[in-house]
């Protein structure tokens, strides 16, 4: 009996640090983007973020969003101003950040 509640100690921890370290399945990420997509994309053309884009910008994981941050993206995009409105959505962007092409500023 300990035993068993000994393991499923072990199990929920090793859980816990899954979910700590960010380990987001596929299809999370593809309907994060998604949906991130589908809320922002005024963004990328000069608008100001909306209430649904920046809630977005809140909930999505770094882990979704870092691996499609390529230099193709970076060129057409002003990213100093898309940290700026992520910021200024409520959402902490850590400092000398990498992810993908872009390194946030110290």
């Amino acid at each position: 009996m300990i035993w068993s509640m000994v393991l499923v100690m072990i199990l929920l921890y090793g859980l816990e640090i899954k979910i700590v370290k960010g380990e987001v399945s596929e299809s999370v990420c593809r309907e994060e983007r998604n949906l991130g997509k589908k809320a922002c994309l005024s963004v990328l053309f000069g608008s100001n973020p909306s209430a649904k884009c920046c809630e977005r910008a809140r909930v999505t994981h770094w882990e979704c969003l870092c691996p499609i941050v390529t230099p193709k993206l970076v060129a057409m995009i002003n990213s100093k101003r898309i940290i700026r409105l992520i910021q200024g959505c409520g959402r902490t962007v850590p400092r000398n950040f990498k992810c993908g092409s872009i390194t946030t500023p110290p």
